[in-house]
């Protein structure tokens, strides 16, 4: 995964390529559809990033004819968020659900000090 893994993030790393996979999430588009979508760049541009999107597994290419059809491939993000995001994520958030069960104990239970104080203000005669 390490190398694959550094592909994807190099390829997410580029808004334009994001843009194209984007426009790839709605279905499968032929280069010449992501060229039309993309006026800023020209076709070799846009060529270019596919190339980089396909070396990354993140772009499936399928030939029909002179056509060239780009899929989405959602596996390596997959991998990644199983790998990068999940892990970094599920420790700080078991830590906060950890930190949510102590502050709702302490909220529904009378701290001792609280008790104390309390007596405190009653001997001297106050309303505590």
């Amino acid at each position: 995964m390490s190398d694959r893994g550094d592909l994807v993030f190099k390829a997410l790393a580029d808004p334009t390529r994001r843009a194209l996979l984007d426009a790839l999430r709605d279905g499968p588009r032929t280069t010449g559809d992501l060229c039309a979508m993309h006026t800023e760049m020209s076709r070799f541009g846009v060529m270019s990033h596919l190339k980089s999107l396909e070396a990354a597994g993140l772009v499936l290419v399928e030939r029909v004819g002179r056509t060239r059809w780009n899929h989405l491939n959602p596996v390596p993000f997959r991998e990644v968020v199983a790998r990068w995001v999940h892990p970094m994520a599920e420790a700080p958030a078991d830590e906060l659900i950890r930190l949510r069960a102590v502050a709702e104990r302490r909220a529904t239970t009378t701290d001792v000090r609280d008790r104390r104080r309390d007596a405190g203000a009653r001997a001297q005669g106050g309303s505590g």
